[in-house]
């Protein structure tokens, strides 16, 4: 699933950032003794990701808090379905509420798009897998909500593995030397993947053993007479100018991976809302 401390930090931040000296409003108007019940309800169909997130907002501000799911992560829902009630006392509600529904609205819309670009290669041995384009201190978060829509994940940073790029190509002289240097100084377990724009790069990737090629830009001709050239000898990763009308042409070419950075980077949260009965 995901590390529940990081989660918890990720939650504490956000409800520090918040009510830092409390809530001025909610601790002015509702007595102390107050209690309630509200609903979390879907304002549009998509797909859930993060409720026990959700819960975990509530019990970090009141332990006492009752939240029943009435779906779980990876649950589809239309407009107007509830998600969960939330019991207990009114003002833990109502100082929960903001942080709770933006982690969950951000991690719905991602699974949502998540499903529709899984969808979009059903039937192939294709997968597709996010990258490191996410919202900062929230990567954990974001990548379990593509999980959860049936994407992969990439790298989780940079410390997961190496990946050869332009820019270190620049800086090194050329994609042998890179991936030499690279083979030297990394544990035998670690997989080295390169970037390449070109079929002449490709080549010379394939030549220093790459284990794992990244097919940068590339329209759909080169990228099929790169897997011509691969023939299966290193596992192939498409990437940039990805689209979801191209995943389809690209996945019937033999393609690896196909990794979209929209997965994360520009998606729209998913509207949910939360009214107390």
């Amino acid at each position: 699933m995901y590390n529940q401390w990081i989660v918890e930090e990720i939650i504490k931040n956000a409800l520090m950032e918040d009510m830092n000296y409390g809530d001025l409003t909610t601790d002015t108007l509702i007595d102390e003794h107050s209690m309630t019940k509200a609903r979390m309800t879907a304002k549009e169909e998509g797909v859930i990701a993060g409720l026990p997130v959700a819960e975990r907002v509530f019990h970090l501000i009141d332990g006492e808090i009752c939240f029943i799911p009435f779906k779980k992560d990876g649950d589809t829902v239309k407009n107007g379905e509830d998600i969960a009630e939330i019991r207990g006392r009114t003002r833990s509600i109502l100082k929960g509420e903001r942080v709770a529904l933006n982690l969950i609205q951000r991690m719905s819309g991602i699974a949502t798009q998540a499903r529709s670009y899984a969808d979009a290669v059903r039937g192939y041995d294709t997968r597709i897998a996010d990258t490191r384009k996410t919202t900062p201190g929230l990567r954990i978060l974001e990548k379990y909500a593509v999980r959860v829509g049936g994407c992969y994940n990439h790298r989780f940073n940079l410390s997961d593995g190496v990946m050869i790029k332009d820019n270190h190509i620049k800086a090194v002289g050329s994609i042998t030397k890179a991936i030499e240097r690279a083979r030297r100084h990394v544990p035998h377990t670690v997989k080295i993947e390169v970037e390449v724009e070109t079929l002449e790069q490709l080549q010379e990737a394939l030549e220093a053993k790459a284990d794992i090629i990244m097919l940068d830009n590339m329209d759909t001709d080169t990228m099929k007479q790169a897997v011509a050239m691969a023939k299966g000898k290193v596992l192939l990763e498409a990437s940039g100018n990805i689209t979801k009308e191209r995943l389809k042409e690209i996945a019937q070419l033999g393609i690896d991976v196909i990794s979209v950075g929209a997965l994360t980077h520009s998606v729209k949260a998913m509207d949910i809302s939360l009214n107390i009965l």
